[in-house]
Order: structure tokens, then C-alpha cells, then sequence
């Protein structure tokens, strides 16, 4: 038993010993940088305040933060898309959490008599691109909004494309490019065309017609979207770090591997408003499919500048649809300046659009498919009764997968396996399961967003109007959407 004792107490001081040890390592190593200030003037211990700021924001989320307080995206949120996307009931006991005197808050108008049971209707599809040789009949209201296979890993694609099947529901690529993933799930697709344009392009970046249209004869392939601005990053191009980029992923973006994908901001070909015109109506005329563009409003100028020429050259060549991103938006990672300060929110931003459009009678001419946050039944809701023809969410159906706002999109560690290539990490997302629960949330929104209309005495939520809708103000009282916004 002495000898046991011994050979404790040794382990103990050697322990004691290397720790010790280690400590003056830090301490001259703290004492001789001179990058950190506080490492410096406080050796060791100055280490604590980055471990304690990186831990930070995992212990709020956890721990102290309320359910309706985090940033981006709350708890409560994100709470509502884990249920729908289980299947299971929305129902809560005990009243709404809700802060409803927050500025800007939409509350919706009950009808005293609304529409019985059996007089409640769903959606009709809606058809995109009447001048488009191939124009598209979308079946669907919500629909997911543009992530590249790149910024998102493989089985995060395929979940997405089979669940956007089983949903009846469109799957926009993002501007990466089309994969065998996208594909797979045989669901209808959206090829987005960002300004670096991926998978259609020659060796200079310019737009190759040929491979535009070998992308146009898949079948599945519905419509062309133009992305001019997203809400993450207005007026500037989206950046694949090179980390991310694998052999697979060069190769359909037609990328050289080894450094970073990086975007011009904007495309060359479209400097002004005829331009940009011209490039649409070359794009649907090599595809002969619906082509439309995706837009952050800036000065809503632009926009009445852009209907102008359409009247004056004919609505034959207008865009088929207009998605509009709020300055809010952003699924991956982008500059904090952009995200912060550039572009107006869709709450803004999506009135003043629709008024225009329809001012300029091209509302049967032009769709308009809102996007920027929009994740749970009110917003999605607000968002058609606004003016939207459509809505398209990338966060949510990110919930849906798992995501966890774990704020690793950018870094390749991402916990859930959905903005990774590491295939460990990838190995946790188990498309046979996800790609339910990615069908689970869409049909829970529209399932949702039917209450809401039924319940403000619509049949089907295209119905919903601006009159349905009071906005909450700053003196604590809600006036009418439409007041607000007149249409």
C-alpha cells in the first residue's frame, strides 16, 4: 500500500509540476507578444477573456438568453420549424409569448364570420413566364429559396431536392451551379445565375450559351434566375473559401481548385437598365424557359426606372418574376457592414415594389416572390398579403435540417453536417430522415398560412390583402396595412 501511496503523490507533483511548467511558458510567451494588449499586461489569465467571449454566445443561446431575444434568428422561432418539421402539433398552452407592442409587428384582422369549413380552398398553382416558350406552372406558394451546393454539403442538397418533391414545391439551386444532387430528388429546380456564373460559363467567366443550354434541357429545370444582389451582400459577389471547395465542386462550378471562389459584384454585361433587359431576353431565348432576376432594392427609383423601359420596349420583355431579398437576408456568411446597413428590409422593401409593379400594369405580367427571413406562418402570411405572389425561405428549411445557428456556415465545422465538406460531420445528417422533415415544414407553413386566411375570412391565403393586416406603431397602437401603405 506504500508504494501505491508513493506513486500517487509522485503523479500528483508531476502533474503539479508540468502544470507549473506550462504556466511560465504561457506567461513568457503572453509577456513577449505584442499583439494583444491584455495578454500582455496580464499574462495567463489574459487568455480567459477570448475563451470566455468564444463560449459566450453558446451560453446565451443555452442559457440566458429568452426565447423571443436571440439574433437571428430566437428560440421560438426556430422551435416552431423543429416541430413542423417533426410532424407533430404547433399547439402551445398558456398564451402567446409574443412582445406584440414591438414597432412594425404584424397582427392580423379576424373576421366575425369567417368562411365555413368547407368553403376553405387551398392555392391554385400559378403560372411564371406567359412569354417563355416552356412557361411554369408553380404549385406551390412557399418554396426554398436559393443555397449552392458548396456553401451546403452534398447530403444537405439531396435532402432538400427530395423533400422539396414530396412538398410539390421548387428548389433553387443557389449560384454554384447544378449537381447530381439537385437532381436526385427529381423535384422542380430553379438555376440561379450569379455574377461569376457558375456552371454556365467559358473560361473567362463570360456566359456560355452552350452549356446554358444543356442546363435548359433537363427537364426539371423550370425556370433561370439572374441574381443581381442578395440580402447577405448587396452590390457585392458571393466568396467560396477554398476549404470548401473539393474536386467535385471545382469541377461543376468550372473553378480552378485550391483558392477561393470569388465573385465579381456585379455582371458585366448588365451596366444599366437596357442591358439588363437584354441579357434576360437572351437567356430565356437560349433556354426558352421562364427568366427572372433576384434583387435587394436600394433607392426605389431604380425599380420605377426598370417598369419605365419595360413599357416603353413592350411587357413582352419584361423579367417573368422579380425575387425580391430584404437587407436582412443572408444564409451563409457575409461582411457585417453589408449585412448591417446595406439595402432596405423587406417590410419596406415589399410594398413599395408591389405598388409599382401593379402601377405600372404589369401584375399578371411580373411575379413577385418575396425572400429575408421569412421563416414561420406571420411572416409568410404578411409577406402575400403585402403583395407577394410567392415566398422562398433558405434559413428555415436550414432549421428544418438541424441547423442549430450554430454560426460556423463559413468555416467548414459546421456541427450539423449541412455547411460542411468534412464527411465525419456530414455523417450526422441523415437524408432519409431530413428530407421528411425539409417536406414536414413546408406543408406546416401552408397548412398554417391557411388558418391565418381562413381565419381573416379569405378562402385561400393568395386572397389576403393589405386590409387583413394592422402594423403596430410607436405609440403602442396597430393602424391598417393599407393605410400604411396605400395600394
Amino acid at each position: 500500500m506504500a508504494w501505491y501511496l508513493e506513486a500517487l503523490a509522485l503523479a500528483f507533483w508531476l502533474v503539479i509540476g508540468f502544470a507549473a511548467l506550462l504556466a511560465v511558458i504561457v506567461f513568457l510567451i503572453d509577456r513577449m507578444q505584442t499583439g494583444d494588449a491584455i495578454r500582455r499586461n496580464y499574462p495567463v489569465i489574459g487568455r480567459f477573456r477570448g475563451l470566455f467571449t468564444t463560449l459566450g454566445e453558446f451560453f446565451r443561446q443555452y442559457f440566458f438568453a429568452m426565447d423571443r431575444e436571440e439574433l437571428p434568428f430566437n428560440r421560438a422561432q426556430r422551435d416552431w420549424v423543429a416541430h413542423a418539421g417533426a410532424g407533430g402539433s404547433n399547439t402551445r398552452p398558456f398564451g402567446s409569448t409574443r412582445n406584440i407592442e414591438v414597432v412594425g409587428t404584424p397582427l392580423f384582422t379576424p373576421d366575425p364570420f369567417p368562411p365555413l369549413d368547407d368553403q376553405f380552398a387551398s392555392s391554385e398553382p400559378m403560372q411564371i413566364g406567359p412569354h417563355a416558350t416552356i412557361p411554369y406552372e408553380a404549385k406551390s406558394f412557399f418554396n426554398i429559396s436559393g443555397m449552392s451546393y458548396g456553401a451546403i454539403s452534398a447530403p444537405a442538397v439531396r435532402a432538400l431536392s427530395r423533400g422539396a418533391r414530396m412538398a410539390g414545391m421548387w428548389m433553387n439551386t443557389g449560384e454554384g451551379g447544378l449537381s447530381p444532387y439537385h437532381l436526385e430528388g427529381e423535384a422542380d429546380l430553379v438555376y440561379q445565375i450569379g455574377t461569376a456564373k457558375y456552371g454556365v460559363r467559358d473560361a473567362e467567366g463570360n456566359l456560355d450559351d452552350a452549356k446554358l443550354r444543356a442546363i435548359a434541357e433537363h427537364t426539371q429545370v423550370k425556370m433561370f434566375e439572374l441574381k443581381l444582389a442578395q440580402g447577405a451582400k448587396p452590390g457585392k459577389g458571393g466568396i467560396l473559401p477554398a476549404a470548401k471547395i473539393t474536386d467535385e465542386i471545382a469541377e461543376i462550378r468550372g473553378l480552378p481548385k485550391g483558392q477561393d471562389g470569388i465573385s465579381p459584384n456585379r455582371h458585366r454585361e448588365a451596366g444599366n437598365i437596357g442591358e439588363l433587359l437584354d441579357l434576360i431576353g437572351h437567356i430565356r431565348d437560349v433556354t426558352g424557359k421562364p427568366t427572372g432576376i433576384k434583387t435587394v432594392m436600394g433607392d426605389p427609383e431604380d425599380f420605377r426606372l426598370l417598369f419605365d423601359e419595360i413599357i416603353r420596349r413592350g411587357a413582352e420583355c419584361a423579367p417573368d418574376f422579380i425575387t425580391l431579398d430584404g437587407g436582412e437576408g443572408g444564409t451563409g456568411a457575409a461582411p457585417m457592414p453589408l449585412m448591417d446597413l446595406v439595402g432596405l428590409s423587406i417590410r419596406e422593401a415589399l410594398p413599395r415594389l408591389t405598388d409599382m409593379r401593379n402601377r405600372a400594369g404589369l401584375r399578371d405580367r411580373i411575379r413577385l416572390i418575396a425572400s429575408g427571413k421569412l421563416v414561420n406562418p406571420g411572416d409568410v402570411a404578411w409577406a402575400l398579403a403585402a403583395g407577394a405572389d410567392f415566398v422562398v425561405s433558405a434559413r428555415g428549411f436550414m432549421f428544418a435540417l438541424g441547423c442549430i445557428q450554430a454560426l460556423k456556415c463559413h468555416k467548414n465545422t459546421c456541427p450539423t453536417g449541412i455547411t460542411t465538406h468534412d464527411e465525419r460531420l456530414q455523417a450526422g445528417l441523415v437524408v432519409q430522415q431530413k428530407d421528411k422533415r425539409v417536406a414536414n415544414y413546408a406543408k406546416g407553413i401552408v397548412k398554417e398560412v391557411e388558418v391565418i386566411a381562413h381565419s381573416v375570412g379569405v378562402s385561400e391565403p393568395r386572397k389576403l390583402r393589405r386590409r387583413h393586416v394592422r402594423l403596430v406603431q410607436p405609440n403602442g397602437s396597430s393602424m391598417p396595412m393599407d393605410q400604411l401603405y396605400p395600394a
